[in-house]
């Protein structure tokens, strides 16, 4: 879906989005494609590039914040579909924190012995969720997924430092009101939108810069490594402008930030693990190579990874 095809939809241009976004287009999911279905696709790439078989996998950990169900988890159904007879399987509703606070968690689970092999998936169909009445925020989400295969290791490389925080009193910031226990579904709720993704973007950037800085510098530390060791950053693909700030508020170049929003627009959960994999494609990751990740989403909630890969 093109900035072209929002000109016909809302009061927006081309060159409005770009400037304010860095976006052009993004993917939408048609109806029949479920949430578990993306995360299926992107679970079976994993798998084939791991080399682990289905049976190996003891735990799978799914971030999104658009579920199949209410009720059971998107990570039961991606595991029936999968047909992973040995996973625990639960979900992780961090918004587009997702994916790395479920590496944060795999980390920890191996790390204790309680896990060998773990799939972590971050997955989002964000068009069921967007107003396409709202200019501001309707131009900004794509629907993807994305996933990794995490086992243990003794050689020095994988996951060297982790990190997640949250600030619930800025909740309100992004998020959707109705259709929780609070504010039940109405139709007055869907004729006012308060069932979709509401969104206050100029405050959310002040935090989000700051916050995903502080969050990169902590894993940094943490892992006694400084800013020259690391090879590339992986930000959360929320906007341009956050991702610009971030490159400057942590002095690295701007050729050390892994960007690919312009094609895929605002994936939430699926962003990280998007860019991720779309960055060792390309030969940007190499053996060897320390990698940050590093996500900020509603909840409000951020968090970072630091991986020796």
């Amino acid at each position: 879906m093109t900035n072209a095809d929002f000109e016909r939809i809302v009061d927006t241009t081309d060159d409005w989005i770009v400037s304010r976004t860095g976006i052009r287009e993004r993917r939408i999911a048609d109806n029949g494609t479920s949430t578990s279905d993306m995360a299926v696709a992107a679970c079976q790439e994993a798998l084939k590039m791991s080399g682990c078989s289905h049976e190996e996998i003891d735990l799978l950990i799914l971030g999104t914040v658009t579920p199949d169900y209410r009720l059971p988890s998107c990570a039961c159904v991606v595991q029936e579909k999968m047909g992973l007879p040995n996973a625990a399987a639960f979900d992780v509703v961090s918004a587009c924190t997702g994916f790395i606070n479920g590496l944060s968690i795999a980390n920890s689970y191996i790390a204790s012995g309680h896990a060998k092999k773990a799939l972590i998936v971050g997955v989002e169909k964000l068009s069921a969720i967007v107003n396409y009445k709202d200019r501001n925020t309707c131009v900004l989400f794509g629907d993807g997924a994305g996933a990794a295969v995490v086992a243990g290791d003794d050689s020095g490389r994988g996951v060297l430092s982790t990190f997640m925080r949250s600030d619930g009193k800025m909740r309100e910031m992004l998020w959707i009101k109705a259709g929780g226990t609070t504010h039940q579904y109405s139709a007055e709720h869907a004729a006012s939108g308060a069932d979709k993704v509401l969104m206050n973007g100029s405050e959310i950037f002040k935090v989000a810069v700051k916050e995903m800085a502080n969050a990169v510098w902590h894993v940094m530390e943490d892992a006694g490594i400084d800013q020259s060791q690391v090879s590339l950053v992986v930000p959360h693909q929320a906007n341009i402008r956050i991702i610009e700030a971030l490159a400057r508020r942590l002095k690295v170049d701007k050729d050390k930030v892994y960007i690919n929003i312009s094609k895929y627009g605002n994936t939430s959960a699926a962003s990280v693990p998007i860019a991720l994999d779309e960055a060792y494609r390309e030969g940007r990751i190499k053996e060897g190579d320390h990698i940050v990740m590093v996500a900020f989403g509603g909840g409000l909630i951020w968090g970072s990874a630091l991986v020796k890969w």
